[in-house]
């Protein structure tokens, strides 16, 4: 038995799961239609795939809930996990989950998948045909990947970074990274019997005021370190800045440096796609500006050539969306997608240049670091200061880059804290800003976070 399978063996014996068949798990995966793997719609299609986002505690509803979504047209289904999962609380999930059973009234934020179970969730994921998503943030996921493979969920997001930085305070990095790698070798190996299992990286980060050469070398590094465990399908993603130039420029880098670097590290067969998330900041009050804001999206979507877009709906102001407006938002996406064939390719030299030269400058401080793999040298650069997430909560996080908006509305970095980019680079970036006389760099921040508002 070979050192994973027996760490496998243990993290599978949970007083809160029935006991875990692998060799039933590993026939059925092995025999599972290939219309539950993301990664065989990526290869057959050239539409945008449209996933929403959504979750309910109790099967019923996300049953209901994968219903309305397939009559809306869906590509890719969504279960997203609730969160005393995500914090690895199996006991309190199941008591909330009794609860909102009784009493038909959500007690948790999405679907507890462990307490429901495996051979109960293959039911529901087999019966729609269609590739579900696990979105979930959780740092230790080696128990909740086990269980969402084994019920034919075969695209995992996350990673030891994002799923960490910006959702986390004082979970221990160096053991995310181990913990994930352990996510990744079981992705491999499954993908090994049938179509390969997709990896997602979460782009958004803490979804406020990223500059895209942070979210761009994050994106790479989780990539690489998925690839190297052998994973051969991975997304990148990123999310809507509020600038279209800055969209469309994200794109056009990220899509050739995440093949430049997979290439340089030898995963030359692995398939790098490319997922856009709409607007993920604070939404408007008004249904028809988040309309709006929604329809600008998905225009942007087509144009960066996103081979996935993950939907918001009217309603993210004010909760949880119901199933009927989720839907809604789907159809609405798919229909505006229709009519955006053949869209002009655009860019910027000047834009594409400095953030291909700031994403290069910081890799190659990463990649010089002295430790001999590649998951301490990120461990280490985060620990500088060299990769940071603003308005991250952990405890490791530097939380000295500030950037505000250009007056076009792009990010920009104002004060560089300690990201190991050049004077000519971090130059181009302060150029493009212009505050107003007396303005306070910190009111200016806050006017910028509620540009959607």
């Amino acid at each position: 038995m070979s050192l994973l399978q027996r760490e496998r063996e243990i993290i599978v014996q949970n007083e809160f799961i029935d006991q875990f068949d692998f060799k039933e798990v590993e026939e059925f995966i092995k025999s599972a239609s290939k219309e539950l793997f993301i990664s065989h719609k990526f290869k057959t299609t050239n539409e945008m795939l449209v996933q929403p986002r959504g979750g309910f505690p109790t099967y019923d509803k996300v049953f209901q809930l994968y219903k309305e979504f397939k009559n809306s047209g869906v590509d890719v289904l969504p279960l997203t996990i609730d969160s005393n999962t995500r914090l690895n609380d199996y006991a309190t999930a199941k008591k909330m989950l009794a609860l909102s059973e009784e009493n038909d009234v959500d007690m948790l934020n999405g679907y507890p998948l462990i307490n429901h179970g495996y051979r109960t969730t293959r039911k529901m994921i087999t019966h729609y045909d269609t590739p579900v998503s696990l979105r979930h943030g959780t740092p230790d996921a080696r128990l909740l990947v086990e269980i969402a493979l084994a019920s034919g969920i075969f695209e995992i997001e996350g990673g030891p970074i994002t799923y960490l930085l910006p959702y986390s305070k004082n979970f221990p990095l160096d053991k995310a990274f181990l913990y994930w790698k352990y996510v990744e070798r079981v992705c491999a190996a499954y993908s090994e019997l049938n179509e390969p299992i997709n990896r997602e990286s979460f782009g958004p980060l803490s979804a406020t005021m990223q500059p895209p050469a942070i979210v761009l070398v994050i994106q790479i590094i989780e990539m690489l370190l998925s690839l190297e465990e052998g994973v051969k399908s991975f997304s990148v993603s990123f999310s809507q800045t509020g600038s279209m130039l800055q969209d469309v420029v994200s794109s056009n880098v990220l899509k050739k440096l995440s093949r430049k670097y997979a290439d340089r590290f030898g995963h030359n067969d692995a398939v790098i796609n490319l997922v856009y998330h709409q607007w993920m900041g604070a939404f408007p009050y008004n249904k028809h500006y988040s309309d709006s804001l929604i329809n600008t999206s998905t225009v942007i979507a087509a144009m960066v050539g996103a081979d996935k877009i993950i939907t918001k709906t009217r309603n993210e102001a004010f909760g949880i969306p119901t199933k009927e407006a989720n839907a809604l938002a789907v159809a609405n996406v798919k229909y505006t997608l229709n009519m955006l064939k053949g869209l002009p390719k655009i860019s910027d030299e000047a834009e594409e240049e400095n953030l291909t030269n700031m994403v290069n400058e910081i890799m190659e401080a990463v990649l010089n670091d002295s430790a001999d793999t590649l998951w301490r040298k990120v461990f280490n650069a985060i620990k500088k200061g060299h990769i940071e997430i603003p308005f991250s909560p952990h405890i490791i996080n530097a939380n000295k880059v500030i950037t505000v908006r250009d007056p076009d509305g792009n990010i920009r970095i104002h004060n560089k804290g300690k990201l190991p980019i050049s004077d000519k680079s971090f130059a181009f970036e302060r150029s493009k800003i212009r505050l107003k006389e007396n303005e306070r760099v910190v009111d200016k921040i806050i006017q910028d976070i509620g540009i959607m508002l």
